[in-house]
């Protein structure tokens, strides 16, 4: 596949505005495969925004953008996490969020966005990259498993009061 025409670069403060609208939509889509393990609440796009916002100030974290001539299309927030014990798991980037605007996807700009924060992870000293996906989210699986990722948990929940 050739690379998507899209430029993949750091969040700045400004770009936050349409990412955190980007974000509220993977909120959603989240939400709406299963609200009892999602969790939703309000003014999604000014609490991303926060976040966000929080997190491009962090040397251990990364939020990159897709920007193509019409402008953000995409985005991608990961960041290095220390040595989990109750995760099993060492030092590592993770990939928590990636997302990409319904009219810009089958070009390559999931793919693209993913490879950029694989190897900026990598060059912040991850020696290994870990993601979540919901197990509804069959596309995302088969992009992440081209790319090279492989199936090491699968997370079940219960409700308490079932």
């Amino acid at each position: 596949m050739e690379p998507p025409q899209v430029t993949i670069r750091p969040c700045r403060p400004e770009d936050l505005a349409a990412v955190a609208k980007l974000a509220a939509r993977l909120v959603r889509q989240h939400h709406a495969m299963d609200p009892d393990r999602f969790l939703i609440f309000d003014h999604i796009e000014e609490g991303y925004a926060a976040y966000l916002g929080s997190e491009i100030r962090k040397k251990r974290s990364l939020v990159l953008v897709a920007e193509d001539s019409g402008g953000i299309v995409g985005y991608a927030y990961g960041r290095i996490e220390p040595r989990d014990w109750n995760a099993l798991r060492e030092k590592c980037g993770f990939l928590h969020d990636v997302y990409v605007d319904e009219a810009a996807r089958h070009r390559g700009v999931g793919a693209h966005l993913i490879g950029e924060m694989v190897k900026r992870l990598g060059a912040l000293g991850a020696p290994r990259v870990i993601l979540m996906t919901a197990v509804q989210n069959t596309n995302a699986h088969r992009l992440f498993e081209r790319l090279g990722f492989r199936t090491t948990m699968l997370e079940m929940t219960k409700e308490c009061a079932d």
